[in-house]
């Protein structure tokens, strides 16, 4: 007989109280062996707070299972803690590279992130031609050459392509131009270029030359200019005045760009010098790079600190971040230790293929460089702290100027740009309190078929549902910092009324949104703010709010009219030869080399095709139709 005290229903049986925090993560710490590996702590909602590494498992995890002794982070992070994953590994080294790969895929909100992981360029001399090309690169290095960098920025590359030219005369065309040219270009004139194409010199000296650059690369200046002197002196022996003046011309060249180098330090060869400055919970990580004895520039980072990291964790994760697409150079100079430097330096030599060193100078040329990088660190946050200050009060002024429930954290600004509906495309920037998040920036082909040319409508609904239809699709819940909080238009009360129609449709009505018309006779300053169900209004000529409005609105006409140009010029360059099946880059340069231009190939029988290197007769046969089909 049952005892009516007891429930039968499992589900009505009172349950234990649900663990949490410490005693959670103590309950965790029971099953867990010591192998190395990773873990995440997870909220409420299942959300990743952190995800950290472990040589060992159960003794790193016990540590966040004592009742005391944490930072105000850490006990936050404990105290929100629901859940934990585990995932073990062969060794610590591979629980890094998975930490790190974890953080960049999850972004926790408690660990350190590096927001603006660019690519960096390089110099590249293309040796998959007879007279190499030298030129910026970025990306995979596919192409047979040699590669130098990397430098900090485009400007940097190509500050020192513009010296190469001038020492070196090395050929920055593509292998079709060169081909094609039948007299020297521009350049040649201005003394950039030795016109290899048109047989201005020969192969074996401009191979000489070539050899000659990537010495300079490789930063040895000097020894170069003592042989153009003693090239120099024997031209002149030899009654070549004319070769005694270009070698002349180049030395003067050469020193001038050692007198415009910065830093070069004697003593360090290859190194990145990272420097941390952290005030007020805000880091700036300044990152210089050193090659061949030059500094080849440097960036700022501003990574998240993770709620209030200390720097050695800070420094820590920015390397593993950094470096993660990225070829470590053979020594890091650091401004301050980090915990598992050992590890840290394993784990960078094994992706680089290299040996890798990690060091923090006390003394020396080393110690002034770190200082150098330090003092730079530190004058950006500053500055980067200054702006923040003058962006907030910007964002507080526009949510009292159109009665926003708080100051926009992503602002999204659109616009389209076409000539009479043709090359049509829409643009769209953001936003927010660290001013202009350009890697945030889109730009949509505008495709509808059934658009009437010039249709802004018909453009921005297009626009609008592609952006928010993969918004819906990919974060219903809006959990990421994906998600807008006011949308700028460009354009008055119509195109208002037809955004907010598009978003409604799709279920979207909480997203405030504002018109920006030019307003009577289109005058700078007399702009009128369109917005639904409010009259429209001005603001003041003087006001900071109009003006910041402004270079939202430039912004986004300077964004949607370059990717316009772009598309513009392509199309200009299209080539109907890239339309035809089979025919990629070795077969087109043959058939325009053989030709002379699409035209002429487009004229060619199969016959005349065949004597093409590389042109078989089925494909011969495919050219022919391709043309001769579209007649």
């Amino acid at each position: 007989m049952t005892d009516p005290d007891i429930a039968s229903d499992p589900a009505e049986m009172p349950q234990p109280p649900r663990l949490t925090g410490h005693a959670l993560i103590a309950d965790y710490v029971s099953r867990l062996d010591s192998s190395p590996g990773v873990y995440r702590m997870l909220n409420e909602r299942q959300e990743v707070l952190y995800v950290g590494k472990a040589r060992n498992l159960k003794a790193r995890v016990s540590n966040y299972a004592r009742p005391s002794g944490h930072s105000a982070r850490i006990a936050r992070m404990i105290s929100e803690t629901r859940y934990m994953m585990f995932l073990t590994t062969r060794t610590e080294t591979e629980a890094l590279l998975l930490e790190q790969n974890l953080i960049k895929q999850l972004k926790p909100r408690y660990n350190v992130l590096l927001r603006d992981d660019k690519s960096f360029p390089y110099i590249l001399l293309d040796k998959s031609h007879p007279f190499p090309e030298i030129r910026k690169h970025r990306g995979a290095r596919t192409v047979k050459g040699a590669y130098f960098g990397p430098f900090a920025s485009a400007a940097a590359v190509n500050r020192t392509l513009n010296h190469l030219e001038r020492v070196f005369q090395l050929r920055n065309c593509s292998d079709a131009m060169f081909a094609a040219r039948t007299r020297p270009c521009l350049q040649f004139q201005i003394k950039r270029c030795s016109a290899p194409c048109v047989g201005k010199i020969s192969e074996a000296e401009y191979g000489r030359t070539v050899a000659d650059a990537e010495r300079f690369l490789e930063g040895k200046s000097t020894a170069i200019q003592q042989e153009l002197a003693e090239e120099m002196q024997a031209a002149s022996e030899a009654l070549e005045f004319e070769r005694a003046a270009a070698l002349r011309d180049r030395i003067a060249a050469l020193t001038t760009v050692q007198q415009s180098q910065g830093i070069n330090p004697r003593g360090v060869a290859e190194a990145d010098v990272v420097a941390l400055h952290m005030d007020g919970g805000q880091a700036c990580v300044q990152v210089f790079f050193i090659r061949a004895h030059q500094s080849w520039g440097n960036h700022d980072f501003y990574p998240k600190t993770g709620s209030g990291a200390e720097e050695a964790e800070v420094l820590e994760a920015f390397l593993g971040q950094f470096y993660d697409t990225k070829e470590a150079p053979r020594l890091i100079l650091l401004s301050h230790p980090i915990e598992d430097l050992d590890l840290m330096q394993e784990a960078l030599a094994g992706k680089a293929g290299h040996r890798v060193e990690i060091a923090v100078p006390k003394r020396g040329e080393k110690a002034e460089l770190v200082e150098n990088a330090l003092r730079n660190a530190r004058e950006s946050l500053g500055r980067k702290m200054s702006e923040s200050a003058a962006q907030a009060r910007l964002l507080r002024g526009l949510a009292e100027a159109f009665g926003l429930p708080k100051p926009p954290e992503r602002i999204e600004v659109y616009d389209n740009s076409h000539i009479q509906g043709t090359n049509a495309v829409g643009g769209m920037i953001c936003a927010g309190p660290d001013g202009f998040l350009k890697s945030q920036y889109r730009k949509w082909n505008i495709k509808g078929d059934e658009l009437t040319p010039g249709d802004d409508f018909g453009m921005m609904k297009e626009v609008m549902t592609r952006r928010f239809a993969r918004l819906l699709k990919e974060d219903p819940e809006r959990k990421t910092d994906a998600w807008p909080d006011l949308l700028l238009i460009d354009g008055g009360a119509g195109q208002v009324s037809a955004v907010h129609e598009i978003m409604a449709a799709m279920g979207v009505t909480d997203i405030p949104m504002i018109g920006v018309a030019k307003g009577i006779d289109r005058d700078l300053g007399k702009e009128e703010f369109h917005r639904i169900g409010a009259r429209p209004m001005a603001l003041p000529r003087q006001d900071p709010v109009l003006y910041y409005i402004q270079r939202l609105r430039d912004e986004a006409h300077r964004w949607a009219i370059g990717a316009h140009r772009a598309k513009r010029a392509k199309a200009a360059m299209a080539n109907p030869l890239d339309e035809i099946p089979g025919i990629g880059a070795t077969r087109k340069r043959a058939l325009l080399q053989h030709f002379g231009s699409a035209k002429a190939v487009s004229r060619a029988g199969v016959t005349d095709l065949l004597e093409v290197p590389g042109i078989s007769q089925a494909t011969a046969e495919t050219i022919w139709n391709f043309f001769n089909d579209k007649m």
